[in-house]
């Protein structure tokens, strides 16, 4: 069995397009991964093109066209299983891989460098039902992290 943790399927990931979760790293920060289908299963990414930090998935899922995912800022595409880019401002640049393994379609978590924090986007990771104890959506339940 696989070592790691349990993060979907490669059939969710090929029917979706993408999958978006978040990790932290040995110092604790988050950073946010994509999954994307490769004709062997899935690659992971971080989610950032190299050349500005642009997120690729915005929280509706990066934008793949023709196997190579496209920046939403500038149009450069970098192909979706090997990371490498070839055209427009990030030409030159590469996606920083992050260990998967698929097991029985099932695809797991296996770089030692991160762990797991959460399904989806970095502001999940941030928010916790006690965050918001008074049930609005919008605003904080407390201004006590206000300071002057």
């Amino acid at each position: 069995m696989t070592d790691g943790t349990r993060l979907t399927t490669v059939d969710t990931v090929h029917e979706e397009g993408s999958w978006l979760f978040t990790v932290r790293d040995s110092y604790g920060e988050l950073d946010e991964v994509i999954l994307v289908p490769c004709e062997d299963g899935v690659e992971g990414w971080i989610n950032r093109c190299p050349h500005e930090s642009q997120r690729l998935d915005v929280g509706r899922g990066a934008a793949i066209r023709d196997g190579e995912i496209v920046c939403p800022r500038h149009g450069s595409t970098f192909d979706s299983c090997a990371g490498d880019c070839d055209n427009g401002d990030a030409a030159g640049t590469r996606l920083v891989p992050v260990e998967t393994t698929v097991e029985d379609g099932a695809v797991y978590l296996s770089d030692r460098s991160v762990s797991f924090a959460n399904e989806g986007g970095i502001d999940a990771a941030e928010t916790s039902p006690a965050d918001d104890l008074d049930g609005d959506d919008d605003v904080p339940s407390s201004t006590s992290h206000i300071g002057f």
